[in-house]
C-alpha cells in the first residue's frame, strides 16, 4: 500500500495477502446498476472471491446482502473508526476467520463524511488486485478516483 498512515484492523489480517476484488458504486446510480451488481455479487460468492468494499451506498449494501450467505472472505473498509458493537453476521464471520474490518481512522471517529469516504475508497483501490465500479456519478468523487486510476474495470458506464 502506498499510504503510510496506520491501518486499524479487526479480524483475519491474512485476508490482505490473498486476491481481493474491490467493489465501488456511487450513492446515486441508474436502476440497471442494481441488477448487474446483484448478479456480480452472486458470481463472486459462488467463486469464493474475497470482496473488499465500504458497503456504504445502497448498491454496495445490496451486494453485501448477497455475499453474506456465502463462505468466501469479506473485507469491510470503513470511512470511520471500527465500531464497538458488531452486527451478528460480522461476529459470526470474525469467529470463522472470514472477515477483516479495515480503516485508517481511530475508534473515536464515529461518523463518515465525504472526505473520509473518498480516502476509504482510495485505500480500497490501493489494497485491491482487481477493481470493479458499478457506476460513478459524473462529476462525483468516485469518478475522480476512476480518472486517477485508469486501470479500473467498469461493468456499467
Amino acid at each position: 500500500m502506498k499510504n503510510p498512515l496506520p491501518l486499524h484492523t479487526l479480524g483475519n489480517r491474512d485476508l490482505l495477502s490473498g486476491h481481493k476484488v474491490a467493489f465501488l458504486c456511487s450513492r446515486n446510480c441508474p436502476a440497471e446498476a442494481a441488477e448487474k451488481s446483484r448478479l456480480w455479487a452472486i458470481a463472486q460468492r459462488e467463486r469464493g472471491s474475497c470482496v473488499i468494499s465500504g458497503f456504504h451506498s445502497r448498491i454496495e449494501k445490496d451486494v453485501l446482502i448477497h455475499l453474506i450467505p456465502g463462505s468466501q472472505p469479506i473485507i469491510l473498509a470503513l470511512a470511520r473508526g471500527i465500531m464497538s458493537h458488531l452486527e451478528p453476521w460480522m461476529e459470526r464471520r470474525l469467529g470463522e476467520g472470514r472477515l477483516l474490518i479495515v480503516t485508517r481512522y481511530a475508534e473515536s471517529v464515529t461518523h463518515a463524511c465525504e472526505d473520509s469516504c473518498f480516502h476509504r475508497n482510495r485505500l480500497m483501490i490501493e489494497m485491491a488486485d482487481e477493481i470493479v465500479v458499478a457506476f460513478a456519478s459524473p462529476g462525483g468523487s468516485l469518478e475522480r478516483l476512476c480518472r486517477e486510476n485508469p486501470h479500473l474495470r467498469f461493468f456499467l458506464l
